[in-house]
């Protein structure tokens, strides 16, 4: 760290987290409600309650960080409420429909259902211009572009008070020269909207795939744009020494400018940390086979990592849009402890997606929420601190919750109100289960191979159930799993994509040369955005992936692979390596066959010196700890069970405890099941076993 502090914000739909960590390794937690309709609201607030801790001014705690880092769900939450920018496509002539004819079918899961609704489009037909050119597949021009068709547009989407302009055309990645003519003459005519070049942002084959990602890009970077200003503004104010970076989809830091030119990137920005800081926390305990779990106030998100390495999401439906550019792979779930419960039309329990959020939020709250959710259930039971949640700051009404639940669920069933949370608990822990299933299982993992991290201010009273009906026997919750993201921003590094088209066959010494030129091409230009970020050569590092298919296959596989000079003799290695990676995905190869690239990406990485690791000291013993006890539930018969309670504040390191439990940190409570036990780390983790202490 270059200088005394390193601070990473996570903005979730409910809780605004702030993790600061310092020179000596210590690493502090904060937790401010979000604000959706000003996000440096909530920062200020978060800001003012490390200064009423520390006794620093926000002035001082900003010009004394290195890095200041911020993931958002701005981005995502636009795309969601569909609440982006009023957008306008420049596209091939008679190509002005492709993105609702999606390739030909609906997404996967949905084929076959007629009553399946179509996708919104971002961009309304009538703001979508087609211009008279054509570049064919060898990347030669058959019909020159017809600069007048872009004047039209452009005059049309200025009548319509367009604000941010996507072009894309057909074969533009083999010859991008219409293109950026075309752009020249938006940026011409429309000198305050934002543009976004499809060749520029997302230089690969996929007609679809490419104006989509140039749609959505350009759908949310007016968005994007005034968040991050904003943002960028405010920490200017407060005397920044270094530029804010943001987290992105893709795992790794970028400047503001990134973010808005490639606003794409930032659409899963929150939960993208989540497998950098599990790896992280598990790194001590020898695993690289991790699940991390998020349950936050609004989502449950998940992410897997088998080997020390997380699965990249590229060409995905999205929220319904296809996204061609390389996101962390990350299942949400509308489970969250502001989630719904309600009675469906059949007369079943039903826990989410709908959630409370910060506003109204959940009943207990006592903010003017009605409804019962996944926070009342758990103070129900028992496992919630009636006096309040983060250290009393936020108190909850225990009337309030029973009413809720009293109302909404117990009386409509029949039940009484611990029976009917303990449903609703039970329910929305399932919904969780089968998202991890979904990751996991329906992926060929088994996931009692993995180690199950927790992280999010709701997680922990739910993860030992997870983990006893997922079968998976060790969970590591570290005492920052409220705010793990924003832990895992500040161990990130800053990670850029470059991509290019190569459609070549790999069987002549032209078609190497090609290949290993544009590798060439698009490292230099990564290297030197880094150089200018700051880092030096030696601070940089790269990794390459290939995309390649047998000649006649419509689907193609994407092989990693080492840095080196691409030639008739290293070829062989890479060659190799797919029909390895063809077997592992599809159980055989054809040795036999001739070999084709589509597509070559390489990721350059500028590396940021991490902060000291947490360390926990002695403390007291479990007995010492002890608060008290209170009736918790624990079965589906609704009888409570005097259950201790521990204040994790006041363990040391080897504090050993026994389920059932509950373990109250300031941030989030841990309950430990029956048959469990739970043991804190000197890391700063408890690790939680079933059947040992």
């Amino acid at each position: 760290m270059r200088t005394q502090y390193r601070l990473g914000i996570d903005a979730g739909g409910t809780f605004t987290d702030f993790v600061l960590a310092d020179q000596s390794g210590k690493v502090r937690l904060y937790k401010a409600l979000s604000t959706p309709a000003d996000p440096t609201l909530a920062i200020k607030n978060g800001l003012a309650l490390i200064t009423e801790d520390l006794g620093v001014s926000a002035e001082d705690i900003v010009s004394q960080c290195d890095l200041c880092i911020n993931g958002t769900t701005v981005g995502l939450n636009a795309l969601i409420q569909h609440t982006g920018a009023k957008t306008g496509l420049i596209c091939t002539a008679g190509h002005e429909d492709s993105i609702e004819i999606r390739l030909g079918h609906k997404e996967d899961g949905y084929r076959y259902d007629a009553q399946y609704p179509p996708a919104v489009m971002l961009v309304p037909r009538y703001l979508r211009k087609g211009v008279n050119e054509r570049v064919i597949s060898d990347g030669s021009v058959r019909t020159p572009m017809n600069e007048q068709d872009v004047r039209d547009a452009c005059e049309h989407f200025l009548s319509e008070g367009v604000e941010t302009v996507a072009v894309s055309f057909v074969w533009s990645v083999l010859n991008p020269a219409h293109e950026e003519r075309a752009g020249q003459i938006v940026r011409e005519m429309m000198p305050d909207t934002v543009l976004t070049v499809g060749s520029q942002l997302y230089p690969q084959v996929r007609e679809y795939t490419r104006t989509s990602t140039a749609i959505t890009n350009a759908y949310l970077a007016p968005i994007l744009k005034k968040y991050v200003d904003s943002i960028d503004d405010y920490f200017q104010s407060l005397g920044a020494k270094y530029p804010v970076r943001y987290f992105q989809s893709n795992g790794g830091l970028a400047v503001g400018q990134a973010m808005t030119d490639r606003s794409v990137y930032a659409i899963n920005s929150g939960p993208a940390s989540a497998p950098t800081a599990g790896l992280y926390v598990a790194a001590p305990f020898k695993k690289n086979n991790v699940i991390t779990v998020d349950m936050g106030g609004t989502s449950f998100d998940i992410t897997l990592t088998k080997d020390g390495v997380t699965n990249l999401n590229k060409n995905i439906d999205f929220l319904r849009y296809r996204i061609g550019v390389p996101m962390i792979q990350v299942e949400t779930l509308g489970a969250g402890g502001g989630s719904i419960g309600r009675i469906d039309e059949m007369g079943l329990l039903q826990m989410g997606p709908q959630s409370a959020g910060a506003e109204p939020g959940p009943a207990c709250y006592d903010q003017g929420g009605t409804e019962p959710t996944v926070s009342d259930a758990n103070l129900v039971l028992g496992y919630l601190n009636p006096d309040g949640l983060v250290g009393g700051r936020l108190p909850l009404d225990s009337d309030k919750a029973h009413a809720a639940v009293k109302s909404r669920i117990a009386d409509p069933l029949d039940l009484s109100v611990e029976q009917a949370a303990y449903g609703m608990f039970t329910i929305v822990n399932s919904n969780m289960v089968n998202g991890i299933r979904r990751v996991s299982v329906e992926r060929g993992y088994d996931p009692r191979d993995f180690v199950l991290v927790g992280a999010g201010g709701a997680t922990a009273a739910h993860i030992t159930a997870i983990a006893e009906e997922m079968g998976i026997d060790m969970i590591v919750l570290p005492k920052l799993a409220s705010g793990l993201c924003a832990f895992g921003q500040i161990i990130s590094d800053v990670k850029y994509n470059y991509m290019a088209t190569a459609p070549v066959r790999l069987d002549n010494t032209a078609a190497y040369q090609r290949i290993d030129k544009l590798y060439k091409e698009i490292e230099a230009q990564g290297v030197e955005h880094l150089v200018a970020d700051g880092f030096k050569k030696s601070k940089i590092a790269i990794s390459r992936s290939i995309e390649m298919r047998y000649v006649g296959q419509v689907h193609e596989c994407t092989v990693e692979i080492d840095k080196f000079a691409i030639n008739s003799k290293s070829i062989e290695r890479v060659k190799e390596a797919f029909h390895q990676r063809h077997e592992q995905l599809y159980t055989y190869s054809e040795r036999h066959n001739d070999v084709e690239v589509v597509n070559i990406e390489s990721t350059l990485y500028g590396l940021v010196d991490k902060p000291k690791p947490p360390r926990i000291g002695k403390g007291a013993s479990p007995k010492k700890a002890l608060k008290g006890h209170r009736k918790a539930i624990f079965s589906a018969n609704g009888k409570a069970q005097k259950t201790p309670v521990y204040d994790g504040g006041a363990l040391g390191a080897g504090a050993s405890i026994k389920g059932p439990a509950v373990i109250e940190e300031e941030t989030t409570t841990i309950v430990v099941q029956p048959g469990w036990g739970a043991k804190l780390d000197a890391n700063g983790s408890y690790i939680i076993k079933r059947g040992k202490k």
